[in-house]
């Protein structure tokens, strides 16, 4: 087996795994349709926006949003700090990773929240800016 893993590597058959990289923006900038200020301004994203890192580019990211749409920011408006993004109509935040649990908080779609780790069973413990904490479920909110 370690022999047949060596000759894949050496062919160049070997796929690298991928790992999604997400990004936080820093402040309310302009997103563009090319990797350069001339290029078209197609909106302004909102500070707190998670967004994946599709790629880099002197200076210039290429970014997916929840929604799933392109476009480019300068490098300099993204952070590493994670946050997510509340994808349902409004996401129940509890006091432990368990649907028995008392709830802390609800999140309408779209509102923002600071991840913290992944918890088993599907769970994501999240914090409000605001600064209560607690559990979401995984498939409400995008961005970890």
């Amino acid at each position: 087996m370690k022999r047949l893993l060596s000759l894949l590597l050496a062919a160049g058959l070997a796929v690298p795994a991928l790992a999604i990289e997400y990004r936080t923006v820093n402040v309310a900038t302009v997103l563009y349709d090319a990797p350069s200020q001339r290029g078209s301004k197609l909106f302004v994203i909102k500070r707190g926006t998670p967004v994946e890192l599709v790629v880099n580019l002197e200076g210039w990211s290429k970014v997916r949003d929840a929604d799933g749409g392109l476009a480019w920011i300068e490098a300099a408006s993204l952070v590493k700090r994670r946050s997510v993004i509340v994808t349902v109509a409004r996401a129940q935040i509890r006091q432990s990773a368990d649907e028995a649990a008392a709830l802390v908080f609800e999140a309408e779609k779209n509102v923002s929240l600071e991840y913290l780790e992944t918890s088993p069973g599907g769970w994501v413990k999240v914090r409000h800016r605001d600064g209560p904490a607690g559990f979401v479920r995984a498939n409400q909110i995008w961005g970890f």
